[in-house]
């Protein structure tokens, strides 16, 4: 495994992402070539020593290892699939965002190029790129990412989560359903509380502590998940449900949107009434992982 900052790369794609992710391979002292579609978006790289490649298959000849920052999978095809670039022999780690089927699709027709592929995700603003709040997950074969680790540590915490390329892109979305589910959850309350005069900044504090503790639940409520056996050991869905109504009263008597609490109350009840009342919170995966009526 070589682990030296000597270690070059490439970076495609020079949007805001890309031209952090290629700052931070420069700030750990790899040599780092990028390209972009409009050249200027490099200048402030070349001027700390990055490399501007002429041509995108010029880039790709010039290091093995090459991470492809895009708008999307249809914009990687458009510029990998041009006749100047070979791909034999390299090393792709697409950080472009998508879902899972076009991450499997990407491995394999990367494969088929004679590429080695890895599928990434980046859960983490561009200001935290190269800190290691910036988490950057990667999905596909293991000795790959091993081999790459040392160099990709540069930008932040990356964990592996296994060989399925579709990993990362499953992981990204469902980390996203928790951010807009808590972030929601506050909006909701604020509104609630807006109605009389509290403002968002007063609530904040409070519902950060609820958050957290709601979060300690997680480890033992997945047990029960995993385990498919949900006893109530906190409190019986059926109690939930009766605070849910609760919560759909005081909104509507505030004035405030109702839409949210109505659709958690009735992925309840229907639980409710196929037998799980008196059972946890954590047998609402059994309505969560059904398809939805459409």
């Amino acid at each position: 495994m070589n682990n030296k900052s000597d270690t070059p790369i490439t970076v495609i794609g020079l949007g805001r992402m890309g031209q952090v992710l290629a700052g931070a391979f420069l700030d750990a002292g790899h040599p780092t070539t990028v390209w972009n579609r409009t050249p200027s978006k490099a200048d402030q790289l070349v001027a700390r020593g990055a490399r501007l490649a002429p041509t995108v298959g010029d880039a790709f000849k010039a290091d093995s290892l090459t991470i492809v920052c895009v708008t999307d999978y249809a914009a990687m095809y458009e510029l990998l699939g041009a006749g100047d670039v070979a791909l034999d022999g390299t090393t792709l780690i697409n950080l472009t965002s998508g879902d899972s089927t076009q991450a499997r699709d990407a491995a394999r027709w990367a494969e088929k190029h004679g590429a080695r592929y890895l599928d990434g995700a980046i859960m983490a603003i561009p200001q935290a790129i190269g800190t290691d709040d910036a988490v950057i997950l990667h999905s596909g074969p293991q000795p790959d990412f091993e081999t790459h680790k040392p160099t990709l540590d540069a930008l932040g915490t990356v964990t592996y989560l296994g060989a399925d390329h579709g990993l990362a892109s499953l992981y990204d979305v469902a980390g996203l359903a928790m951010m807009w589910s808590v972030l929601n959850a506050w909006l909701q309350g604020t509104a609630l509380l807006r109605s009389v005069g509290v403002d968002a900044a007063t609530y904040a504090p409070f519902a950060r502590q609820i958050a957290a503790g709601v979060a300690a639940w997680l480890p033992g409520y997945a047990e029960q998940i995993d385990g498919g056996s949900y006893p109530a050991e906190v409190s019986a869905l059926e109690t939930d449900a009766r605070a849910m109504a609760h919560l759909i009263e005081e909104s509507e008597a505030a004035g405030v949107n109702t839409e949210l609490p109505k659709l958690l109350k009735a992925m309840a009840d229907r639980s409710i009434a196929a037998g799980h009342g008196g059972e946890q919170y954590p047998v609402l995966i059994e309505e969560f992982g059904k398809p939805s009526d459409n």
